[in-house]
């Protein structure tokens, strides 16, 4: 799909040797931080620690890390959506990574599986009770049993306490790409070794 008149402007005045250049940059990073500032007041309701200063410093560095994001990307824009939109969605991104960070600042990773017994408690009837301890009893078994340590790290962080992927990657020099592939690998040899379990159901539901 081509760009539209708009988005192909946006383009012609982002090129590196367009006169218009400093003044289209500009332009552009008006609209991240409207972006950013968004996002991070939308955010701001579930972490009430963000303060006014605080906000307008994540929604700047946010703005700051996505304009240099959107430059260097360029080249992928498709116009397969208006310049603004695309363009839009890097400051939405880049403010929600800043508030998780900001969220985790100064916390310890879990690095345990206690959320095993916080799984395990409901108020189900007895008998899905007694399948529901059993799988997660099998789940944890298989964890211990299939997974690589870095693999238990990643899915434990992850998968059971909550870990954002942003956070874990910084704090582990890694990538979220090289997590989210780890991460992947982890859940498929989990549900090969719980079917090979006879959980038929595990791999009908979670497959």
């Amino acid at each position: 799909m081509a760009p539209d008149a708009e988005s192909r402007r946006w383009l012609r005045d982002l090129d590196e040797d367009a006169p218009s250049r400093p003044e289209a940059v500009i332009a552009l990073y008006a609209l991240l931080l409207r972006a950013a500032r968004f996002e991070v007041r939308r955010r701001s309701a579930v972490h009430p620690h963000l303060r006014g200063g605080d906000m307008d410093d994540l929604a700047t560095q946010a703005a700051d890390d996505a304009l240099l994001a959107v430059l260097s990307k360029l080249d992928d824009y498709r116009g397969e959506s208006r310049f603004t939109t695309w363009a839009y969605k890097f400051g939405l991104f880049e403010a929600a990574v800043k508030v998780r960070k900001r969220a985790w600042q100064g916390r310890e990773l879990p690095v345990t599986d206690d959320t095993w017994t916080a799984l395990s408690t409901g108020t189900g009837a007895p008998a899905e009770e007694t399948e529901r301890s059993e799988l997660l009893s099998a789940i944890a078994t298989a964890v211990d049993r299939v997974l690589s340590k870095r693999q238990r790290e990643v899915f434990v962080a992850l998968a059971l306490n909550g870990v954002p992927i942003d956070v874990l990657a910084e704090r582990s020099g890694s990538t979220r790409g090289a997590l989210y592939k780890m991460l992947h690998d982890a859940r498929r040899k989990l549900r090969e070794e719980l079917v090979a379990q006879g959980f038929d159901e595990f791999r009908e539901e979670r497959g």
